[in-house]
């Protein structure tokens, strides 16, 4: 594709975007959402349940045999495109939600004692907060939280303050979902570690836009999801060190994750395997491989370098509408390619209505962070985000599009 992303060939992979709405092309904005799937990853779903359908890790057929390779290779493939992490250490779950609550149940309730601290911040997803909220109340943990300044960035100065030897466990976005804010995991993961604190990295927002390294982050665990990077719904992907996990008991009961059951006492398969009871999403596993293919070849540097350039220029084209203002400020650059904003004397879901009718998609109401929301003084903010397939036409037509709706609806 050369040195940048040829978006018109892209978005001929997608057959959604074949549709029309009220009359208009689709402009999709709510990528943090969910994303949109190309057509190899829809085949391979389909083509695994028309050639291969089987039950995975049971079965001597070789449909079954067949279906587990399949499993077990994207397995491998999400090892390595981790950065070559070893296939013991990825566990395949729902999603992002559920990798959270693994650790939280299989961690941190058997082993945190009361007065024991769980340290978040104050801009993370509701998955990244009431798992561990659960937990805290059953077990009498406390909740810290690292604040978020005016622009929309963690105030790292107060882990000063907030690390201690009673932290336990650091649980943060590396890239909020609101403002699209980039935090330095690194960083915090190190100053943690000092303090003999594990670190699990949300990457529910970050992992679909950008090169992913464990090694970077140095994270004692990742989550994240197949769905919000062209990958079926129903998969995600919980990334542990292989001796945390060793450290877990298993999260849920059932099928194919024991090793030997008698009628009062059952032992447990290895790792990764002991996490996974019951039969998985076994097709959109396999389909899952398909879209990382998809994404290493258009290349994860390129995808980042093409959604920073839109939110560029959809700041100068929003900034450019009177009463609006970007949520965290509009100056910095470690943001990824999300912006929230909200508008005066029109409420985000108002906005949302009118540009449907326009064929635009964005999302409008607390986005599942609302204590970030309080943060900023607002109930509810409209939100773009921006993915592969998105161009300058797709910001063209929301700024026309907002500007129709600042007329319809001036007091």
């Amino acid at each position: 594709m050369g040195g940048s992303l040829d978006i018109a060939q892209i978005r001929k992979e997608f057959p959604i975007f074949d549709r029309s709405f009220h009359g208009h092309r689709l402009v999709y904005l709510d990528n943090s959402a969910t994303s949109q799937k190309p057509m190899c990853v829809l085949d391979a779903l389909t083509g695994f349940y028309k050639t291969s359908n089987a039950n995975v890790h049971r079965g001597i057929s070789t449909l079954s045999r067949e279906a587990t390779e399949a499993y077990e290779e994207t397995r491998r493939r999400v090892a390595g495109f981790l950065g070559n992490v070893p296939s013991k250490s990825i566990v395949f779950t729902r999603g992002t939600t559920e990798s959270i609550n693994l650790i939280a149940w299989a961690w941190a309730r058997r082993r945190l004692k009361a007065g024991d601290e769980i340290l978040l911040t104050e801009m993370e997803h509701h998955s990244n907060l009431i798992p561990w909220m659960l937990i805290a109340r059953e077990s009498n943990l406390v909740l810290r939280h690292i604040p978020v300044t005016d622009d929309g960035r963690l105030q790292l100065e107060a882990l000063d303050d907030l690390l201690t030897e009673k932290t336990k466990i650091v649980s943060v976005t590396r890239q909020s979902n609101v403002t699209g804010t980039m935090n330095p995991v690194a960083e915090i993961a190190r100053r943690a570690k000092a303090f003999g604190a594990k670190v699990l990295i949300d990457g529910a927002q970050s992992v679909p836009h950008e090169s992913t390294r464990i090694e970077d982050f140095q994270c004692d665990a990742l989550a994240f999801s197949a769905h919000k990077m062209l990958g079926p719904t129903g998969v995600g992907v919980l990334y542990a060190d292989p001796a945390f996990l060793e450290e877990m008991e298993p999260y849920q009961g059932g099928g194919e994750m024991i090793q030997e059951v008698t009628r009062d006492h059952a032992t447990w398969r290895a790792i990764p395997w002991k996490f996974e009871a019951g039969t998985p999403n076994i097709a959109g596993v396999v389909a899952f491989k398909t879209a990382l293919d998809f994404l290493e070849a258009a290349g994860l540097e390129k995808i980042a370098a093409h959604e920073n350039r839109l939110r560029r220029y959809a700041l100068d084209r929003l900034l450019a509408i009177e009463g609006l203002r970007i949520l965290g400020g509009d100056t910095h650059e470690d943001r990824g390619g999300v912006l929230s904003f909200v508008l005066e004397n029109l409420h985000p879901h108002d906005l949302a209505t009118v540009l449907n009718e326009r064929g635009i998609v964005i999302r409008a109401g607390h986005h599942c962070a609302q204590p970030l929301m309080r943060r900023f003084n607002v109930a509810a903010a409209a939100r773009i985000s921006f993915y592969i397939y998105n161009d300058t036409d797709d910001v063209d037509a929301l700024a026309e599009g907002i500007d129709e709706a600042v007329r319809y609806f001036a007091p």
